[in-house]
């Protein structure tokens, strides 16, 4: 039996926004059913998240590092090396990115 929902339990299923389904939805990703009052409703059966996000070999996580003055440079290669650690133990593919402000 098919099972439709409001867009507020179809994005929590699919743990993504509500702006997320819409913009799937003007892409051509994810049709909505349409009830008479063109609410959208989706079909809970066809919400796999597969479909919609990218393989995690195809994601980047960013990792940022920033400390305010060059008197804390110090603290910024520590920050990276956390990051860094952190990132890798998770396995993720990762780019940081480090700034050093001005003060």
């Amino acid at each position: 039996m098919d099972r439709y929902v409001a867009i507020g339990e179809a994005s929590e299923a699919l743990g993504v926004s509500i702006t997320t389904l819409r913009r799937w939805e003007a892409e051509g990703k994810l049709i909505p059913e349409r009830t008479a009052g063109r609410q959208r409703r989706y079909d809970l059966a066809k919400l796999k998240p597969e479909l919609f996000h990218a393989a995690p070999q195809d994601r980047k996580t960013i990792a940022y590092a920033r400390v305010s003055s060059h008197d804390q440079k110090d603290d910024l290669e520590r920050q990276k090396q956390v990051l860094e650690l952190y990132c890798a133990k998770q396995g993720w593919t990762f780019e940081v990115i480090a700034d050093l402000g001005s003060g």
